[in-house]
């Protein structure tokens, strides 16, 4: 395929063992099964933004590549050629993000058919939509049809006290200790969406470096302040 294309890159950092499912649990397992090619379905997640959709795809994939498995993540950009689902025919896991945005466009809906028809006997399929199979507003029924075959979870959001364990496993990942306290501290400063709270955790970090100093609260408390004068 040549150079990879943004699209099938995999976002940085997710595992499936850094996932704080909360009450995903059930979601987790079994895109955890599909992963590890125990299980010869297809697993449909949808649920609102930041609840880890994209984080157990990425995470499946990598767990999939570790198990020796062919695995390939997919951000869907009606931009790119729907042609392309088809050079993906021989991996065994299958991971399509962002399906919601093939909705109302023909080409890329009869190639999702010709995908979702062969692994829903196959399996090694994941897809995250930002709706369930019938809200997407498909306009081809077989699509639909087919679609609704699929598992489908429905993710539901972090708590504030998970919210800050995940925090914390995503530091470890980036090699960086954050105790709880200040895990709390940025949560309750900066918001609850755990993909902007990740960002955070990024740019203390560089902050961090740059000072020699490990992350605390007066840290944070600095780089948020610098932040709001930018």
């Amino acid at each position: 395929m040549g150079q990879i294309p943004l699209a099938l890159r995999l976002p940085r950092h997710p595992s499936l063992d850094s996932y704080v499912a909360g009450a995903n649990a059930a979601a987790l397992e079994h895109v955890r099964a599909v992963a590890a090619g125990g299980r010869a379905e297809a697993v449909w997640l949808t649920g609102p933004a930041a609840t880890g959709k994209t984080h157990l795809l990425a995470g499946a994939c990598r767990a999939a590549s570790d198990a020796g498995l062919r695995s390939m993540y997919v951000a869907l950009d009606p931009a790119l050629d729907p042609a392309m689902l088809r050079e993906l025919e021989t991996v065994e896991l299958l991971a399509l993000d962002d399906v919601h945005c093939a909705a109302g466009r023909p080409d890329w809906e009869r190639a999702l058919f010709v995908t979702l028809d062969a692994r829903l006997q196959s399996g090694g399929l994941l897809i995250a939509a930002d709706l369930g199979p019938r809200d997407c507003g498909f306009g081809l029924p077989d699509l639909e049809s087919r679609a609704t075959a699929a598992a489908v979870y429905r993710l539901a959001a972090l708590n504030d006290e998970e919210l800050a364990v995940a925090l914390t496993l995503q530091a470890v990942q980036r090699g960086l200790r954050i105790d709880e306290p200040a895990a709390s501290f940025l949560l309750q400063r900066v918001g609850r969406d755990l993909t902007e709270l990740t960002q955070w955790l990024d740019r203390i970090d560089r902050f961090g470096l740059a000072s020699q100093r490990p992350i605390t609260i007066p840290l944070i408390r600095e780089v948020i302040a610098a932040a709001s004068r930018e």
